[in-house]
């Protein structure tokens, strides 16, 4: 027996669930859904899918909720539905941790277009160094964790894997819409804040060192600047 993909939706309409699970199990999918958010933890858990289709407005614990939890525990890719398409719930979505964004309505195969994209993306994460590391920073990709001096920081996926490709290529500059690309893999729609968002919490938490700093580059993007190189 073939190993299918395993995906789990979790969105309170029952019709919008029921339309994505047959669509996704024509391409092939192994597909579990949930009516809420306390269930799509629970079965998160225990399905251990690959990817999570996720709605925002669910009751018990919300979409917001739900996407916490999931990244406080995995970076499992998840595309958020969301009858909301106003920008800022898009930017909230994405800083969350998640990985695309579809409004409601949709076109199901656009969205089966997206969620084959996210997996392309999610399986071709893994570098071939694992390892980053410079004085009194230490990050490494496989395991998700970050040490700065010695001490372990507590870093949500994101953060961690924007960290990493900047420190993966000092010195070079990158444009808020090349990272945004690079690190969170959609399409770009029209609004950077997110990066800056990120690069503040990451500045928060690890300070910079001596021989190297996350550098913003006005008016173009940010760095990972070396001293001496």
């Amino acid at each position: 027996m073939t190993n299918r993909t395993k995906i789990l939706v979790i969105d309170d309409d029952e019709h919008i669930s029921e339309l994505v699970k047959l669509y996704l199990e024509k391409e092939g999918y192994e597909v579990a859904t949930a009516g809420d958010g306390v269930e799509g933890v629970n079965l998160f858990r225990s399905f251990q899918p690959k990817l999570v289709v996720l709605d925002l407005m669910m009751p018990e614990l919300d979409g917001q909720q739900v996407c916490t939890e999931i990244r406080r525990i995995s970076d499992t890719p998840i595309i958020i539905l969301s009858a909301k398409s106003d920008l800022f719930d898009k930017v909230v979505g994405l800083e969350l941790g998640a990985d695309d964004y579809v409004v409601k309505p949709f076109e199901p195969k656009e969205l089966i277009a997206r969620i084959k994209a996210v997996l392309r993306r999610s399986v071709q994460r893994t570098p071939a160094n694992e390892n980053v590391e410079y004085k009194d920073l230490k990050i490494n990709i496989a395991d998700y964790t970050v040490l700065y001096k010695g001490e372990k920081v507590d870093m949500p996926p994101k953060e961690i894997e924007l960290l990493y490709y900047l420190a993966s290529h000092p010195q070079k500059v990158f444009t808020r819409e090349q990272i945004l690309e690079q690190v969170w893999g959609f399409e770009y729609f029209g609004d950077s804040r997110t990066v800056d968002v990120h690069i503040k919490r990451i500045r928060e938490k690890i300070g910079g060192g001596n021989e190297w700093s996350l550098k913003t580059v006005w008016g173009i993007g940010y760095k990972f600047e070396v001293v001496g190189e």
